[in-house]
C-alpha cells in the first residue's frame, strides 16, 4: 500500500512495515546492508501531520514512525524516529493494529503517541511515572476495528 493509504487509514499505534522492493544483501555487504536496512524496516505508527506552509516552503502530509530506543536498563539514551511524506516512493504494510480494549497515550491533544497501553488502568500507571501534564488517553474500540475491516483497511 502506499504512504498515502497509510496516512489514510492506518490507526495511531499500528505497527507500519515499509520496503523499496529489494532483496536484502549478505551480511558480509555490510555497507549495502545498511543501506537496504535504511529503506527496509518497520516501526510504531506515532504522527501524523497535516500539510503545513512555512515561509515559501510547502510541507506535505507526512506520518512518523517510531522505530527503536537504544539505552541499557530503564534508561533511554536515543530514540529513533523516521518521517515519510505522502508521496514516499517506499512500499507500506500494516502489520499490527492495536488491539481492543487498549489505550492510546497521546502527549497532549492532538499530538504524538508516547505509549500504547494494554488497558485504561495500565495507562494511568504509566502515567504517573512518565509525568505528560497534558496527555490524552484515547481507547482503541471496536468500532475502530469493525470500520478498518468493512472499509478493507485491516492488516493482512
Amino acid at each position: 500500500m502506499s504512504a498515502l493509504l497509510i496516512f489514510d487509514h492506518a490507526p495511531l499505534g499500528a505497527i507500519v512495515k515499509y520496503s523499496d522492493g529489494t532483496p536484502q544483501p549478505p551480511e558480509r555487504h555490510r555497507k549495502k546492508l545498511a543501506a537496504w536496512k535504511h529503506r527496509n524496516s518497520s516501526g510504531r505508527l506515532i504522527a501524523k501531520q497535516l500539510r503545513r506552509v512555512i515561509g515559501n516552503t510547502t510541507i506535505t502530509d507526512s506520518f512518523k514512525l517510531h522505530e527503536g530506543d537504544f539505552g541499557e536498563g530503564a534508561v533511554v539514551v536515543l530514540r529513533i524516529y523516521r518521517s515519510f511524506s505522502i508521496d514516499s516512493d517506499l512500499s507500506f504494510t500494516v502489520v499490527e493494529r492495536p488491539s481492543i480494549g487498549s489505550v492510546i497515550v497521546l502527549d497532549r491533544p492532538g499530538g504524538e503517541l508516547v505509549h500504547l497501553a494494554e488497558s485504561e488502568p495500565a495507562a494511568q500507571t504509566w502515567l504517573q511515572s512518565h509525568g505528560y501534564p497534558r496527555a490524552v488517553l484515547q481507547p482503541v474500540s471496536a468500532d475502530e476495528v469493525a470500520a478498518a475491516v468493512v472499509e478493507g483497511r485491516a492488516a493482512a
